[in-house]
């Protein structure tokens, strides 16, 4: 394992629409540094719009863990620890300074603290008996195995349907049934700057951005992916603008329901982001907040003097 002596990585983190990508890419430019990214839908090809890749901020500055997986497939944690350390290695060697940046806070954690996860195989006897159970039936049985687990590795908070949940007590139930393998990570040393985003400006930046991506073909997108063959329901499955695009395309929600849901399901997540960081804190992570209405080098000034 090869790590890097010289510098702290730097780690950027917060809500969607709070700017950290672009944050981050001028650090990198002051720096010389190259983009890890955390952001569990980013990963996927022809997911662009949806997902807010938005490449062209890059502006020349490296990135990783972008467009690595073809659609339809069930990336995870496990792989992305993985993929993840290859990265890191790959930057520390060239003797680059690397820079974590994303909202999903479930990844963020699992690198830094260096979480020892298993792959977990499918269980078709398993998810035969519970097919057809509800959302809120499935999300009880699984906050019951987390309890018995004393498990925190696992993110729910994005659990907005039937196959996720599923899946999230896959996970679970082969936990309790096999002990973790002696596959450690290790932590990694980073520096934490959190974007903090006024509640209301955030509000409106999401709006306006759904509007943007809405404008710019983000049901063409969604409508390219099923006619390639992408099933419906795992379009679904990726949440968020996926799911409810998917559904205005196959006809179960007007243009204006899949609108107003969507909306709220993102003001939603950006909250739950929020409350994953505040749990990080409490969990021993120390984040500097750095407000993200300051001139971008007023921010970039400061994160450099906190990584110097």
């Amino acid at each position: 394992m090869y790590f890097c002596h010289m510098k702290k990585m730097i780690t950027i983190l917060g809500p969607t629409a709070s700017g950290k990508t672009a944050l981050a890419v001028e650090v990198a430019k002051r720096v010389g540094g190259e983009i890890i990214s955390a952001d569990s839908r980013q990963v996927y090809r022809r997911m662009d719009i949806g997902t807010g890749k938005d490449l062209s901020e890059y502006d020349g500055v490296r990135y990783h863990l972008i467009d690595i997986q073809e659609p339809g497939t069930k990336y995870n944690l496990f792989q992305y620890q993985q993929d993840f350390y290859d990265a890191y290695q790959d930057i520390c060697r060239r003797g680059v300074r690397p820079i974590l940046c994303g909202g999903t806070g479930l990844y963020i954690e699992a690198v830094l603290k260096g979480y020892q996860l298993s792959p977990v195989p499918q269980n078709p006897e398993l998810r035969a008996a519970l097919e057809g159970r509800s959302l809120e039936e499935l999300t009880r049985m699984l906050v019951a195995l987390k309890e018995e687990n004393g498990s925190n590795m696992h993110n729910t908070t994005d659990v907005d349907s039937c196959q996720r949940a599923i899946r999230a007590i896959e996970i679970e139930t082969y936990n309790k049934e096999h002990p973790l393998p002696n596959r450690v990570l290790p932590p990694v040393d980073s520096v934490i700057i959190g974007v903090d985003i006024d509640r209301e400006l955030r509000r409106e930046k999401i709006t306006r951005r759904l509007k943007a991506r809405l404008e710019e073909g983000m049901v063409d997108e969604v409508k390219a992916l099923l006619d390639s063959g992408i099933p419906e329901e795992d379009l679904i499955y990726y949440g968020l603008e996926y799911k409810y695009v998917t559904e205005y395309v196959v006809g179960k929600l007007s243009f204006d329901e899949m609108f107003k849901r969507l909306e709220i399901a993102i003001h939603q997540f950006a909250k739950r982001q929020m409350t994953w960081f505040r749990g990080m804190e409490r969990r021993g992570f120390h984040i500097y907040w750095i407000n993200a209405s300051l001139p971008m080098q007023k921010r970039v000034e400061q994160i450099i003097h906190l990584t110097e």
